[in-house]
């Protein structure tokens, strides 16, 4: 997004960086009600314009810019996410978050070794796993805004009963749902350096076209999902069980030679295979374990 001329006769707007100093924050927030950095980006630009597109004595008479920010991209993706269910109820496939790489890493291939953007400027943790997004979507609008904004943003139910148009006691119950959820379908971390051994040796299978690998190393009730966007090639329904998940990606494998070798890369700060035929990610698999054996692979 191109950087917001301040209101007025032309001079330096000096609550300028103050006011784009919020940006990372609201990315933050809206990524993680989205389950997009694209539709993020959207939501965070459509703030700035409703803000620039005050007029300047009103700009002023606001006490907390960056609350009242925060509370329009709220607002913003609280909307966003109504409109979402009714879309991804035609959409083609099944629909998962968009997957948050490593920017660094995942930039290597790129002219000039740019950076990510806006995915370098996410915080990484808890609440941008593959699986917390995943549960998130099966929250309804007001639980995931009610939630992401308590649980992991720390706003008063207070604050979060204007943003969501409920009582805080009801904004309150709204959280305690989700939360309900969150820890009845997250799984237990995984430690990293066991989780890369466990991907090292999936890569190694699957470019082997070794089947027999490839079951031993996944659990017999796992399940893949796919989202091809309703532009690539992707399983339509979820993959269920190992055997089958194996000739499936056997399968996929003689089908994407196209795409380059399968690369070790980190998906939202876990070890994860893709592939990035000239430093352009076509798939990226967030990989989630129960043990010793892989029980979930998401596709993107």
């Amino acid at each position: 997004m191109s950087t917001p001329s301040g209101p007025g006769d032309g001079r330096a707007d000096p609550g300028l960086s103050a006011i784009m100093g919020e940006r990372r924050q609201l990315i933050n927030l809206a990524y993680r009600l989205l389950g997009s950095l694209a539709e993020a980006e959207d939501a965070v630009q459509e703030t700035y314009a409703r803000w620039y597109a005050m007029p300047g004595q009103q700009q002023q008479a606001i006490e907390s810019p960056g609350g009242w920010l925060t509370t329009v991209a709220s607002r913003i993706c609280l909307d966003l996410l109504g409109s979402a269910r009714a879309r991804r109820e035609r959409y083609v496939g099944e629909w998962l978050p968009e997957p948050l790489p490593e920017p660094a890493e995942w930039a290597s291939g790129r002219p000039g070794g740019a950076t990510a953007d806006p995915a370098e400027r996410v915080t990484l943790d808890e609440s941008v796993s593959m699986a917390f997004l995943v549960v998130l979507e099966s929250m309804t609008p007001a639980e995931r805004v009610a939630f992401i904004l308590h649980d992991v943003f720390r706003y008063p139910f207070a604050e979060v009963a204007g943003i969501v148009g409920r009582t805080p006691a009801a904004c309150r119950q709204l959280a305690s749902s989700a939360r309900r959820r969150i820890r009845a379908s997250q799984p237990p971390p995984a430690p990293t350096a066991r989780q890369a051994g466990l991907v090292r040796d999936f890569k190694a299978a699957w470019e082997a076209k070794d089947i027999g690998a490839l079951i031993s190393l996944l659990d017999p009730g796992a399940t893949m999902t796919a989202d091809g966007g309703g532009l690539a090639t992707a399983a339509l329904r979820p993959v269920e069980g190992g055997q089958q998940i194996a000739r499936y990606l056997v399968d996929l494998a003689g089908r994407a030679a196209s795409n380059g070798p399968i690369l070790e890369r980190t998906v939202h700060g876990q070890p994860g295979p893709a592939a990035q035929p000239d430093g352009l990610t076509v798939t990226a698999k967030a990989v989630h374990r129960t043990r010793h054996k892989i029980h979930r692979i998401r596709d993107v």
